[in-house]
């Protein structure tokens, strides 16, 4: 890199009515600066002192003067975050005002310029502005340094030193060194300055980045819930659209025949009795969890890669798809399931307990869907050696689903872990419908290995409301 191309990083292009702005510095920041402008002015001063002690002339600086030089050229660093390119010329002019005011003191004045300098690069809001006001700092300083040679090989008593030795005279050698150390030292004001103010616009964006994927994520896990809501509510509109069909149809013939056949109208309204008491029932119970925000994040930790989280039903049919919407599924149907689970690589065997009877419609979707979840998250997660049981126990008021995999013990429980911890959808989406119908879920890491998902559902009174709905 050549000492000219930092001059054009950064700073150099752009639009500065459009660009990036940096933010004006905070209250700690000015307070910190406050503070090393007067550092700087005392340890100049101390400096000075020191300088004075050993200079050969006589005709230093009055003590008053050297402390005004020292205020401009040192407390303006006070504001050089609000207006850098002010204090660096204010910094510069007091800088070249040392030698006319005979004032011998190289090390903390050379610090203060340097900082004044650098600060353009860093807090310019205008960027055009920066690469001019610098540009002209680094001309004009340059001059200065090049007049300053020359009217001092004009100095009779600089004879000596013009004298040829070897290649060069030891005053070529004296202003070529001052020629590179004053390029390495705006060189360097320069660069470290453009590398500050890019290192803010990269914090700044970065920043943003951070805040806009937050803001994404939660609209994401939002709108899944609502999704889950609006998929929970169809499946309410087909049970109730059902019952209320089939009390129609009831009313409707024991209307017809009230008059001649007692006996068979007061079997209709029977019926009809018990799809309203059913409908009764299952709207309650759903239209209840619909309206429980509480429900949404109950229930701790557990699996959570799902189906629906990813807007896909649990065996690859799309969420809100009329297969998925449809109530028709139901425990008869887990065959299928299990068929489509050995069909995609994951040998599954069902397994039924007691005595098959009847269960309400939404019972026996919810246990369709419990089971779907759960063996599309084993086929995601459990590994390729492992293995599924799908186990539906009937008991005497209640009907149970329980879906295990052998997976890894540590394999599951990190995914108990890194998965269940951070809200998953798949988790919220089995939750929600469980609650919907009245039932309890449990779901974790078993102590053998693997992974298991237990759902239970009451069904004695549900049981006879939906016998009294098919007489």
């Amino acid at each position: 890199m050549t000492p000219t191309e930092p001059f054009r990083a950064i700073s150099g292009g752009g639009d500065p009515e459009t660009e990036w702005r940096r933010p004006a510095p905070s209250r700690r920041e000015s307070r910190r600066d406050i503070l090393l402008a007067v550092v700087m002015f005392a340890a100049t001063l101390v400096s000075t002192a020191l300088y004075s002690t050993i200079s050969y002339t006589d005709d230093t600086a009055e003590p008053w003067v050297i402390v005004l030089w020292a205020a401009a050229l040192n407390l303006p660093l006070a504001a050089r975050r609000r207006y850098p390119e002010v204090v660096a010329v204010i910094a510069s002019i007091s800088f070249m005002g040392m030698v006319p005011l005979v004032i011998p003191e190289l090390l903390f004045s050379t610090i203060s310029l340097f900082i004044a300098f650098y600060s353009i690069g860093a807090w310019s809001t205008n960027r055009r502005r920066a690469l001019i006001v610098r540009t002209v700092i680094v001309i004009g300083m340059f001059a200065w340094l090049f007049g300053d040679l020359y009217f001092r090989s004009l100095d009779p008593e600089m004879l000596p030193m013009l004298s040829r030795v070897g290649t060069v005279s030891p005053y070529a050698a004296f202003g070529l060194i001052n020629v590179i150390v004053n390029l390495l030292y705006f060189w360097g004001g320069w660069y470290f300055g453009d590398t500050a103010y890019a290192a803010a616009r990269q914090r700044h964006e970065l920043e943003q980045r951070t805040i806009e994927l937050a803001d994404e994520r939660e609209r994401t896990a939002v709108q899944a819930v609502t999704r889950e809501r609006l998929r929970i509510a169809r499946e309410l509109h087909d049970v109730v659209a059902h019952h209320v069909s089939v009390m129609g149809v009831q009313a409707g013939a024991a209307r017809r025949i009230i008059d001649r056949d007692p006996a068979g109208a007061t079997t209709a309204l029977s019926a009809i009795e018990g799809s309203a008491r059913s409908a009764i029932d299952d709207l309650h119970r759903m239209l209840g969890t619909l309206r429980d925000e509480g429900a949404v994040t109950s229930g701790g930790t557990g699996r959570s890669a799902s189906g629906s989280a990813s807007g896909m039903a649990g065996d690859g049919v799309p969420a809100g798809s009329a297969s998925d919407e449809s109530s028709t599924r139901g425990i008869e149907q887990l065959s299928e399931l299990v068929d489509a689970a050995v069909a995609a690589g994951l040998p599954t065997s069902l397994t039924i307990v007691g005595v098959p009877r009847e269960v309400p419609t939404t019972i026996g979707l919810t246990v369709y869907r419990i089971a779907q979840e759960a063996l599309t998250n084993a086929r995601k997660h459990a590994g390729a050696a492992a293995t599924a049981e799908v186990r539906v126990r009937f008991e005497a008021d209640a009907v149970e689903i329980e879906v295990s995999d052998t997976g890894v013990g540590a394999r599951a429980a990190s995914r108990d872990t890194s998965r269940g911890s951070s809200g998953g959808l798949g988790l919220v989406g089995m939750r929600e419908r469980v609650d919907a119908t009245g039932g309890t879920l449990e779901t974790g890491p078993r102590p053998r290995g693997g992974f298991l998902v237990r759902a239970r559902f009451a069904t004695a009174d549900a049981a006879r409301g939906t016998a009294g709905g098919a007489a």
